[in-house]
């Protein structure tokens, strides 16, 4: 169980048979009347975010989420497969569960598999991908003291702002919570 008084950034909980992760939370001291918690958070199932107030004193069982290290291996259709790194099982996962960020992960990279009581909720590909890009305009010489950008396409297929001195083959990395372009790749 896990006391209201005891609420994070992240921390989830069992709220009415929904798994529900806290995304803000502000304790709020008025100078009348009792003490509260001003919550906002998300069910880790659904994706919904709601705010609602706490009684400090109220207590919640704590809902584990089960995270697993798994491989990226093929898609068929609307259904990606990826393997356990340890048992080589494959498992299944719809599309609409791997989030926008899944656009940068290509086969064979490692992404963490989220899941509740066996059933497969979410995705968090690496925070950070090396990828080669696959098409994007020529860059002009004299144009690297500014900081324009110009729009490229990756080898996974999905769309990038890079600086004018990226070209056709080279390899960038990428961060994957913003899907931004962060610097030349090494090697």
């Amino acid at each position: 169980m896990i006391s209201v008084s005891d609420f994070r950034n992240g921390v989830t909980f069992d709220m009415d048979g929904k798994v529900m992760q806290i995304v803000e939370f502000q304790h709020v001291k008025p100078g009348k009347g009792a003490a509260f918690v001003r919550v906002k958070m998300r069910n880790v199932i659904t994706g919904g975010v709601t705010e609602t107030t706490f009684n400090p004193s109220d207590k919640y069982p704590t809902a584990y989420i089960e995270r697993r290290k798994m491989e990226y291996s093929y898609s068929d259709g609307d259904l990606y497969y990826f393997m356990d790194m340890e048992t080589f099982e494959m498992t299944p996962i719809e599309r609409e569960l791997l989030g926008d960020a899944f656009k940068f992960v290509k086969e064979n990279d490692t992404c963490t598999v989220m899941s509740y009581k066996g059933k497969v909720f979410g995705l968090e590909p690496p925070s950070f991908v090396d990828l080669v890009v696959a098409k994007t305009d020529p860059g002009f010489a004299g144009n690297t003291a500014t900081n324009t950008l110009k729009p490229a396409t990756l080898e996974t297929g999905a769309e990038v702002k890079v600086p004018l001195f990226i070209n056709e083959g080279d390899k960038i990395t990428i961060d994957t919570r913003t899907g931004e372009y962060l610097s030349r790749a090494k090697g």
